[in-house]
């Protein structure tokens, strides 16, 4: 059990770095939105995999607020940027 913990931690930390560097990095604010709904996801694994190490429950409440911010936050992001976020407007504004 040691070694299946020991890979979801290297897998999820190799993955919130690579997410990291798309937020900062990530040409549009779409795309840095995409990324921090992705970020949100991993914790919600980290947590998840915390959980199942501990055999608890108590971060369910957690999980499920958290996954409700994502979504929540997902989608205001994608109605208030809907038409804004085209790459060519940016490039010809710059």
């Amino acid at each position: 059990m040691n070694t299946v913990y020991l890979v979801c931690v290297v897998v999820l930390t190799a993955a919130a770095v690579l997410t990291l560097a798309r937020v900062t990095m990530g040409p549009t604010m779409l795309d840095r939105s995409v990324a921090l709904d992705v970020l949100i996801s991993i914790v919600i694994c980290g947590l998840a995999v915390e959980a199942a190490w501990n055999q608890h429950l108590f971060t369910l409440p957690t999980l499920l607020v958290l996954a409700l911010l994502g979504f929540t936050g997902s989608v205001s992001v994608a109605r208030y940027i809907r038409g804004f976020d085209d790459i060519e407007d940016e490039e010809d504004g710059a």
